[in-house]
């Protein structure tokens, strides 16, 4: 994907440690624009259709996440990727175990 801007957003569930923090870890990359929202209505940024369709791809934390989205925003979704990071829900905002995963997850930014 280099040479070509991207706008990854992604998705927990109250938008106030891992979503965030992988915002901030990939709006570090050159040609990358992060944005985060979660699922749940008391979410620091509530997910909207809006944010759906700004977003080349869409990455959540859980597998609860796809499935909320998907049932709200399906017909948004058609030919958006929402890929699943598998990241549980037991680390603190800007964690440096956490930074590690996010960065182990997008290869293609941090060889």
């Amino acid at each position: 994907m280099s040479g070509t801007a991207a706008n990854l957003l992604f998705v927990c569930s109250r938008n106030r440690l891992r979503s965030p923090t992988a915002e901030a870890v990939l709006n570090s990359v050159d040609r990358v624009t992060a944005i985060s929202a979660g699922t749940n209505n008391d979410a620091e940024t509530p997910l909207s259709g809006d944010l759906i369709l700004w977003a080349d791809s869409i990455y959540v934390m859980e597998t609860g996440h796809r499935k909320k989205i998907t049932q709200k925003f399906g017909p948004l979704l058609k030919d958006k990727p929402v890929r699943n990071l598998a990241i549980p829900d037991n680390y603190t905002f800007m964690d440096p175990d956490l930074v590690a995963i996010i960065k182990s997850r997008f290869p293609e930014y941090f060889a």
